[in-house]
């Protein structure tokens, strides 16, 4: 054989042998990453050719399907029952701009490709199944009662049951109806929301956490009584009136100058939210102390799954003296989401004990049978059931005689916190109206823990208040929570 023929047809032969070892590679290996290239149209176009799983609520669904109608190759689009009411538990799932929240998570479920939804032979051909569902911990009562008197402010509000850790309500206000942005001709809407500089596609309840003012000197509280800084919530502590921050020159005042704050108990402190008793107490007890209890009640855990992820709320490291005294009284760089807040009520609440906050019950498959399960009342030690018996009492003082007299329901135990966080270098903007308490029915044992933080309210900075914006919102949920 000719030579050049000879070394031609090597080279061919190994060009063959190159592109079969190729093919083989793709179709072995990088099929599936291939097939789930969020690029790849297929997906997008199976994931809505079929009706999608539903959200539940209570019983019923919060979401539907229709048909998308002429001009697109995607059958079906989400629909939202009360969209606005419910956006900050199911986000959205759109055509066009992706899924969020529990519709992000649970995609795969509920548009029927999870391969927990179908048998060895179609996960073999990878045949679509009919979908799931996504059953909720959310009760229609509280979360209606939550949205609605958050009305028009800028704010969110978040009630956990304190015993089992389920999530009964997550509102986030101004809120958006999913329904608008779910099909592939919504550039309008989304750029109207996406513009829009108050925000109503962020989760405020889970997802921006901000200053929370005097209810962290709950935690500080916390801290001081378990270590054994002051034995109980009447001991007198040893505050100066007003307190000079730690080497500085610089007066932590109290907003009520007349307020008896000076040497105050942790009773007393709490129901006048003393600044100066809080803050020299976070000095004394020292930043490592005080972000130990921060983070037993859940602060800088950067994985918190409800299951959305939540961002972490904050208790900083490498302060200086000054710097620590005045995060004990929820300033400097500390932040909290409501959710935060209202895992710090549950557990006091729960004798000292956090059950993991939860806000879906189980996910099943169309015939109901379970595909996951959260267990309610998975909980871990926060603190000592004294130390809770005793913030407890003095929460009660708050509502009952104190800063929190809005949040008071009838024939029930409520305990709270106010707080006003300031906002704005030198506190220029207006302050965060902040409030987090529990309630509970004594003939009937039920109980709830909420947070509510109020952004804006568009009122004026002189009418800013935990008590005055924020309780009248949690006193609304509690009396819902305990019907």
């Amino acid at each position: 054989m000719n030579k050049t023929i000879r070394n031609t047809s090597v080279f061919v032969l190994l060009l063959v042998l190159a592109l079969l070892g190729r093919a083989t590679w793709v179709q072995a290996y990088e099929a599936r990453a291939l097939a789930d290239d969020q690029k790849n149209r297929r997906n997008t176009i199976a994931q809505y050719a079929q009706p999608l799983g539903n959200i539940v609520v209570a019983g019923s669904p919060v979401t539907g399907s229709e048909r998308s109608g002429g001009g697109t190759d995607l059958e079906y689009r989400r629909t939202y029952t009360d969209g606005e009411l419910y956006a900050a538990v199911t986000g959205y799932s759109s055509q066009a701009y992706g899924a969020t929240q529990l519709e992000g998570i649970y995609a795969d479920v509920l548009d029927g490709t999870d391969d927990r939804l179908k048998n060895p032979l179609d996960a073999v051909t990878r045949k679509q199944q009919e979908p799931g569902t996504v059953l909720t911990t959310i009760d229609p009562a509280v979360q209606k009662a939550a949205y609605r008197a958050l009305g028009n402010k800028k704010g969110a509000a978040v009630a956990v049951d304190p015993a089992s850790g389920r999530i009964l309500a997550l509102a986030s206000t101004p809120s958006y109806d999913p329904s608008r942005i779910s099909g592939t001709n919504d550039g309008a809407a989304w750029q109207e929301l996406t513009g829009d500089e108050d925000k109503p596609l962020v989760n405020r309840a889970l997802r921006q956490p901000l200053p929370p003012g005097s209810t962290f000197k709950l935690v500080v509280a916390a801290a001081a009584l378990e270590d054994g800084l002051y034995r109980s919530v009447d001991t007198a502590t040893e505050s100066p009136d007003p307190y000079t921050l730690p080497h500085t020159r610089t007066v932590l005042r109290n907003e009520n100058a007349s307020a008896p704050c000076e040497n105050a108990t942790i009773r007393t402190a709490l129901r006048y939210s003393c600044n100066n008793v809080f803050g020299k107490m976070a000095a004394d007890l020292g930043q490592d102390k005080v972000r130990a209890m921060a983070e037993r009640f859940g602060f800088n855990d950067a994985g918190l799954d409800v299951p959305v992820r939540a961002y972490a709320s904050v208790y900083p490291s490498g302060m200086d003296p000054a710097q620590t005294a005045l995060s004990g009284i929820g300033q400097f760089d500390v932040t909290a989401t409501p959710l935060q807040m209202a895992m710090v009520s549950a557990a006091i609440a729960n004798d000292g004990l956090l059950a993991a906050p939860h806000m879906v019950s189980e996910v099943v498959d169309s015939d109901g049978d379970p595909l996951a399960s959260f267990e309610d009342g998975d909980t871990r030690r926060i603190v000592s059931s004294s130390t809770a018996g005793q913030l407890r009492s003095a929460m009660v003082t708050v509502v009952e005689e104190g800063t929190g007299t809005n949040a008071a329901v009838a024939g029930a135990e409520v305990g709270g916190k106010t707080g006003t966080a300031q906002h704005g270098e030198n506190n220029s903007k207006t302050p965060y109206a902040w409030f987090t308490s529990y309630a509970k029915d004594p003939s009937t044992g039920e109980q709830v823990a909420v947070a509510v933080m109020i952004e804006d309210s568009g009122a004026a900075r002189s009418e800013v208040s935990g008590n005055g914006l924020a309780a009248p919102v949690a006193q609304k949920m509690m009396a819902a929570a305990l019907k």
